[in-house]
């Protein structure tokens, strides 16, 4: 992240661009902080809280000169937020400068990475649910993993047993815990439905925090993953991600502010008709939905039944039929960039190319020409390191 990509801020006198920290199970906000409207002066100090942590999280260990000028803080009010910061365990010193520069060494001052653990957990397997103890640079440093139950009334006390092996793996304190799952989530973390789940209006958020004791958050799994691809896989401010497995689901970035829908729901592409020509019976009851020829098992099952050398074929057809789903959001909304999570064998290559394609043949040239279609190199860690994101934004206002 370059300096200019750090929002400047103001002084606790001076009027300051809008941030607000997300509460639990919303999504996290941009690496840029909204511009254009004053902060109230009750919420300016979490706001330039949450300026200095992000400044430190993203550019690294500086001085508190360093942080004035990136910020925009006077000397002041960053010494004072320092000290506060170090004070709640959240920043520490790290030694003295090296270098020949005259003067006094300075003091380098960073956010305390080592200090905490995030705990993730996906539960968008279908096969089983999965879990990690990450830091807050989002690397993995213990998994666990546990069967999915096959019977519905199982499944909350099999999330709650991931989550307390790992509690007790972390070896740090707990800055938070952050589920990525199935379904449709409300911005307080209630399923409104989760079919696979056997879940519909349920507080999964509030029973898993009061289980475990810590803050929880609850999002959609897509959307879970794209806030990784944002942190920590370099994506643009405008960029879907299409999460691939047992069902297709999707999460957007549009400015680099997430966009859920009136309803929750923005990103349920799964359930789109591709085309007019008929096609494979999808489990919602309609006939040729994306899911229905894009899922996992559909497609794997279509690839694997195919004569020699047509497997391409196959791809290439779905690949399509992607692209057409997507080329209308694209043009609506004038993504930059799609990016697409599952298995590379079968996504990758020619999938992907021929999204591209249908891309370009079906959206307006020369702006979405270059639409950029690419694989995410996160693998399946993805949807746990979003998790992590949205840990980091609800507790320190950081993304």
């Amino acid at each position: 992240m370059t300096a200019s990509e750090v929002q400047r801020g103001a002084s606790l006198s001076e009027p300051a661009h809008t941030h607000t920290t997300s509460r639990a199970g919303a999504f996290a906000p941009g690496r840029a902080l909204r511009a254009g409207v004053k902060v109230l002066p009750e919420h300016a100090r979490g706001h330039n809280r949450s300026l200095v942590l992000q400044t430190l999280f993203h550019r690294g260990a500086m001085s508190r000169a360093d942080l004035s000028r990136e910020t925009g803080l006077t000397r002041v009010t960053i010494s004072d937020l320092v000290a506060e910061l170090i004070g709640d365990g959240f920043v520490v010193e790290k030694g003295m400068r090296e270098g020949s520069r005259p003067g006094k060494p300075a003091m380098l001052v960073d956010v305390d990475r080592a200090g905490h653990r995030i705990i993730g957990l996906d539960l968008s397997g279908s096969d089983a649910f999965i879990g990690a103890v990450l830091t807050l640079d989002g690397d993995i440093v213990a998994r666990a993993e546990t069967p999915h139950p096959a019977a519905a009334s199982e499944v909350l006390a099999a999330v709650i047993s991931l989550a307390e092996r790992l509690v007790a793996d972390a070896k740090a304190p707990v800055l938070g815990v952050g589920v990525g799952t199935p379904g449709v989530i409300d911005d307080r973390g209630i399923v409104l439905t989760a079919p696979n789940m056997g879940w519909a209006g349920f507080d999964l958020e509030g029973v898993l925090s009061e289980a475990l004791g810590l803050e929880v958050l609850v999002a959609n799994d897509a959307n879970a993953a794209v806030l990784a691809e944002y942190t920590f896989g370099g994506s643009g401010d405008d960029v879907l991600l299409v999460k691939v497995g047992s069902g297709v689901g999707s999460g957007l970035l549009a400015g680099g502010q997430p966009m859920r829908g009136s309803r929750f729901a923005a990103g349920e592409i799964g359930h789109v008709t591709v085309g007019t020509d008929g096609g494979p019976l999808c489990a919602c009851g309609k006939v040729g939905c994306l899911e229905a020829w894009l899922s996992v098992p559909a497609l794997t099952s279509r690839a694997d039944a195919a004569a020699s050398g047509e497997r391409d074929t196959v791809l290439r057809d779905a690949g399509e039929r992607l692209g057409i789903a997507l080329a209308p959001v694209v043009g609506a909304l004038d993504l930059s960039e799609i990016v697409l999570s599952g298995p590379p064998e079968l996504l990758g290559g020619v999938l992907a190319q021929a999204t591209a394609e249908a891309l370009r043949t079906r959206t307006l040239a020369p702006f979405h020409e270059g639409v950029r279609v690419r694989m995410t190199e996160q693998g399946q860690d993805i949807v746990l390191r979003g998790a992590a994101v949205m840990v980091l934004s609800a507790t320190l206002g950081v993304s």
